[in-house]
């Protein structure tokens, strides 16, 4: 099934290798967006400045989101998400190497929709993402906010 596209923030080349690697041999059939840094995802969900080019953007179908970048982290990210209106409702899934009990707990308390550590093996990650693509595709999704 073709889902809309999926946004990829990563700062890692190689973690980002290994995500778009997962995601094409799991058989999901999404455009994919990526963003190498906090920064570059908060301009592309949500643009420097409101505009009729970013209220007509598609929003991403799901994020995955890395938990540790530098700079703007994804916890920041992820709360900036949440805060506005367009955005509040957008699943944003953790990917992250971390299973600090704190980083967790921090990022349900923001607001993530899951948190899924990153794995090595690449079969595993695969079957992560596949049942991922599955868990989102037959999900009841929240309505987008009417346009204002």
């Amino acid at each position: 099934m073709k889902t809309g596209p999926i946004l990829i923030v990563d700062d890692s080349d190689a973690e980002m290798a290994l995500t778009l690697r997962a995601i094409k041999k799991s058989g999901i059939k999404a455009d994919v967006m990526v963003a190498h840094n906090g920064p570059e995802a908060l301009d592309l969900l949500l643009g420097a400045v409101e505009s009729e080019e970013r209220r007509e953007r598609e929003l991403p179908w799901i994020v995955l989101l890395d938990l540790r970048m530098p700079g703007i982290d994804g916890l920041e990210v992820l709360k900036r998400i949440r805060a506005e209106e367009r955005t509040r409702r957008l699943p944003v899934i953790i990917l992250s190497s971390s299973d600090e009990l704190s980083d967790v707990g921090a990022c349900y308390d923001t607001g993530a929709n899951s948190y899924i550590r990153k794995r090595i093996d690449i079969l595993d990650f695969t079957e992560t993402m596949r049942i991922l693509h599955t868990y989102w595709n037959i999900t009841e999704r929240p309505p987008v906010p009417a346009k204002s």
